[in-house]
This record gives structure tokens, C-alpha cells and sequence, in this order.
């Protein structure tokens, strides 16, 4: 560790990388698994919609306990690194062996394989998240050092997320023909074995450079919360109660999208070229995501008040989905026409995924105040509980959607596969359906968040500021 335990850049980088690495791992199962097991193996979409619901709920439930095995970890090398490593070999082997089922299995036993190996990832990412991001205060100093260093980890995660949703499109196709000498379908089930295994590598490496040049200090200490303790801590804090709900309901929105944009583009936007629309579509969509964290919320920041911000942002996503019915409803054939709805979605995203994080930090004072009991490691446990259930809750949906749709290829494919439009065969109604969910569903889910915030929520900035000072004043006189 440096003198006076004061990062260096070099620290700073490495837990950046390990940012990137595990949220590259968590954004490909997010967005893919669905997609991989359902349309291109066949598995039943019902079927999958269970096991990332369940799965997704029982990982939730699974981190807290994670958070007391690692807190009452004592080796030479700390608490946080072994995990840290294990958990990443682990998780890394597990994302390999999901996206690469035996060619052979089919029916109930490919189900069940889908089922074993999303329910052991969800468990081996869990062993290095939670080690992740407990360890820093064991090694930075807190205050501005600690926020900053936040900051960079969520918006390199964000990275690490775009990285995904704009590569792997474009690369599976590639590595499907290099190693497979396959194109079309079956040439996207050999290229997401060898893309998986490239990501899976990459990981343990991000991760490895980070516990090499981070040190913990000794005297660091964990607070770990368990499930009921979360909410409890809910319950007597009702602004942590309006912001918790108010993530499920936006995450939820954006996440049943995100499952859906993919079939979008090859049953409804069609053409041979659908797989070039998408990854265009994606480059441009995760750009603006990224620019929004770190350009467009700091610049309206200036100008507007944080709930101002939340409220535009809102209006901007309800006016993208908007606009995107609308034009799957035209005779669109440009990718570039959907680039407007893309803008402000991915926009309104990317800020509210910082903006929702303010919020909640702002709970942690009023709750203190409230209760005379400051609940900080309990409200931001409470965050990724929250954000994994929203995620199962719209995979279910979004499966769903596909069964009711029959939107499926399954693994029945020609050699002119790689040419093959996939929307001739889909009628209008199929496409309705799937239009109707990845659109007005999300719009209902971001107008009951808004009516819902805008009648629970009190804490202005003036407010805060006003709090903030009171809980001074009480530290000052105890």
C-alpha cells in the first residue's frame, strides 16, 4: 500500500479494470442467455423465464449471506482478495461452460442445463460482486478519496457494459465462421462459446492485475446486513422505501427492452442485414450511455436541480419508447430513423442510473435523523437487491412476450441461414405483440415511477442540505 495509504494511479486503474472486467461478464449473461438458450438452442421461452426469474430472486436473497462469509474471512492475503479470485475463476469457468451446452442435449435436458449453470453463475459472480465493492474502504481513506474512486468503478462499469452490448453482436457472427466455418444461427451458437471464453479470460486477468496492485489495509472492517435487516431498515425509512421502488419500477422498464431489442431487430426490423442494425443501433445507443454518466449529467447538473434532472430524464424515456412505437409502425428501413428514440432512451438511462444512486445516498441522512440510526451499509446492500429483481421480474415478462409471440428459430438451420430474412415469415400480429411489449409495458412501468416519486419523495436539495446540517448539529451535541 502507498505511504499514508493515498491511491495511487496505478491502484486507481486496477480497480477501474476490475470494473470493466466483471460488469463485461455480468452484461453478457444479462443480455444474452435468454437469446442464446430460447432462440438459438430452442429451449422453451416459459421455461427460461422461470429459471432467470427464480435464479435472479435467489441470487438477490444469496448476498447478504455472501457478505457475512467474506466479513468473517481472515487470511494473510485479507478478506477480499481471496474471494476476489476465487469468485472470478469460478464465475469465469461457469460463463464458459453456460455458453457452451453439448450439442447434443435437447429438450429437458438442455433445460435443465440452462437452469444448473445460470443458477451457479448467479452464485460465482455473487462470491467476487459483494468483495468487490466492500473492499473499498479497505483501502482508500474515505471522504472525497473514497467518493471519487466510486465514481470511476461505476462509470468504468458502465464501460464495461457497453463494451458488450456493441461487440458482441459484431464479434460472435466472426468467430462462429473462424472457428465453426458456420454462418446464421449455428454459427452464432459456435461463436458465443469462443466469445465467452475471450470475455471469461479477460476477466480473470482484469482481476488478477487488481489484486495484485491493491492492497488491504488490516484494521478494515465489513458491515454485512441481512435480508431482514434490509427491510426493516426500509420500512421505518420511507424515503429509502420511495427511491428502493422507484429503481424496480425503471429498471424493470429498461430491462425488459434490453431482452427484447434483439428479436426487435431480427423478426420485425428484418432484412438480411439485421445484424448490422443491431450492433449500429448498439455502437450508438452505448455511446450516448456512457456520455450521459460522465458529460450530460454534470453539464445539467449546472442548470437544474437533481429532481428536475430525474423528471427530464423520465419525460425522455417515455418520449423515446414513444417514438419508437411509432416508427415500428412505418415502413422504416434505415437503422439511422431509429437512432432518434435510441438517443433518448439510452440518454435518459445513463443518467438515471447515477441520479438513482444520488437518491438513495440522500435516504441515509433522513433515515439517520428519523431513527437516530444511520442504516448506510443497509440501504446500499438493499440497491443490488433491488436491481437484480427488477431484472428477473422483466426476463419473465420478456419471456413471456416470446412464448406468446412463438418468436423462435430454434436450432433447425439451412446453410443459406446467413442470408435469411427471419422476418418474411412473421406476421403482423407476432409483431405487434413484441412491439407492444418492449414499448407501452416500459412506458406504464416509467408513469406509475414517476406518479409514485413525485408523491413520496421530499428530499429536495434544500432539503438535504437542511437535514445534512441538523445530523451535524446532533453528532456535535451527543
Amino acid at each position: 500500500m502507498e505511504d499514508n495509504y493515498k491511491l495511487s494511479g496505478r491502484s486507481k486503474l486496477s480497480y477501474a479494470l476490475g470494473a470493466v472486467g466483471k460488469d463485461m461478464v455480468y452484461m453478457l449473461s444479462a443480455s444474452y442467455v435468454l437469446y442464446y438458450f430460447q432462440d438459438l438452442l430452442g429451449v422453451s421461452a416459459v421455461a427460461m423465464g422461470i429459471i432467470l426469474m427464480a435464479a435472479r430472486v435467489f441470487d438477490a436473497f444469496n448476498d447478504p449471506i455472501m457478505g457475512v462469509i467474506v466479513a468473517k474471512t481472515k487470511t494473510r492475503w485479507g478478506k477480499f482478495r481471496p474471494w476476489l479470485l476465487i469468485g472470478t475463476v469460478t464465475n469465469a469457468i461457469v460463463l464458459f461452460l453456460m455458453f457452451a451446452a453439448p450439442p447434443k442435449l435437447d429438450g429437458a435436458g438442455l433445460t435443465a442445463y440452462a437452469a444448473i449453470f445460470y443458477i451457479l453463475w448467479g452464485v460465482t459472480y455473487t462470491m467476487m460482486d459483494i468483495p468487490y465493492w466492500s473492499m473499498i474502504p479497505a483501502f482508500t481513506q474515505g471522504g472525497k478519496e473514497r467518493e471519487n474512486l466510486t465514481t470511476l468503478a461505476r462509470t468504468c462499469a458502465g464501460v464495461g457494459s457497453a463494451i458488450i452490448t456493441v461487440a458482441t453482436m459484431a464479434v460472435v457472427p466472426m468467430l462462429g465462421k473462424m472457428f465453426g466455418g458456420v454462418e446464421g444461427n449455428a454459427g452464432e451458437i459456435v461463436g458465443f462459446k469462443y466469445f465467452s471464453l475471450i470475455i471469461a479470460a479477460l476477466f480473470v486477468l482484469f482481476t488478477v492485475l487488481m489484486c495484485i496492485n491493491i492492497k488491504e489495509k488490516s484494521t478494515a472492517e465489513m458491515k454485512t446486513a441481512g435480508v431482514g435487516e434490509m427491510f426493516r431498515a426500509l420500512v421505518q425509512n420511507d424515503q429509502a422505501m420511495t427511491v428502493t421502488l422507484t429503481i424496480v419500477l425503471i429498471n424493470m422498464s429498461i430491462y425488459i427492452t434490453s431482452n427484447l431489442v434483439i428479436y426487435f431487430f431480427k423478426y420485425d426490423f428484418g432484412g438480411t442485414g439485421w445484424n448490422k442494425a443491431y450492433v449500429l443501433f448498439n455502437t450508438f445507443g452505448g455511446a450516448i450511455q456512457v456520455l450521459s454518466m460522465m458529460a450530460f449529467y454534470p453539464l445539467l447538473r449546472k442548470k437544474f436541480t437533481s429532481l428536475q434532472i430525474f423528471y427530464i430524464c423520465l419525460a425522455m424515456a417515455v418520449i423515446g419508447y414513444a417514438v419508437l412505437l411509432l416508427l415500428a409502425f412505418t415502413n422504416m428501413s434505415s437503422v439511422f430513423v431509429l437512432f432518434v428514440p435510441a438517443f433518448f432512451i439510452f440518454a435518459a438511462n445513463g443518467m438515471l442510473t447515477v441520479i438513482t444512486t444520488v437518491f438513495l445516498a440522500n435516504t441515509v441522512d433522513y433515515g439517520e435523523l428519523k431513527n437516530n440510526r444511520r442504516d448506510e451499509s443497509v440501504i446500499f446492500s438493499m440497491q443490488t437487491f433491488v436491481v437484480k429483481l427488477a431484472s428477473g421480474v422483466a426476463a419473465l415478462v420478456a419471456s413471456i412476450c416470446l412464448s406468446l409471440t412463438h418468436l423462435q428459430s430454434g436450432t433447425e438451420v439451412s446453410a443459406a441461414d446467413a442470408v435469411q430474412d427471419f422476418s418474411a415469415a412473421v406476421t403482423l400480429g407476432q409483431k405487434t405483440g413484441l412491439r407492444m411489449t418492449m414499448a407501452v409495458i416500459p412506458i406504464i412501468g416509467l408513469i406509475i415511477a414517476f406518479f409514485w416519486f413525485k408523491k413520496r419523495y421530499i428530499l429536495t436539495d434544500e432539503k438535504v442540505a437542511e437535514i445534512a446540517a441538523d445530523v451535524q448539529k446532533r453528532r456535535a451535541a451527543q
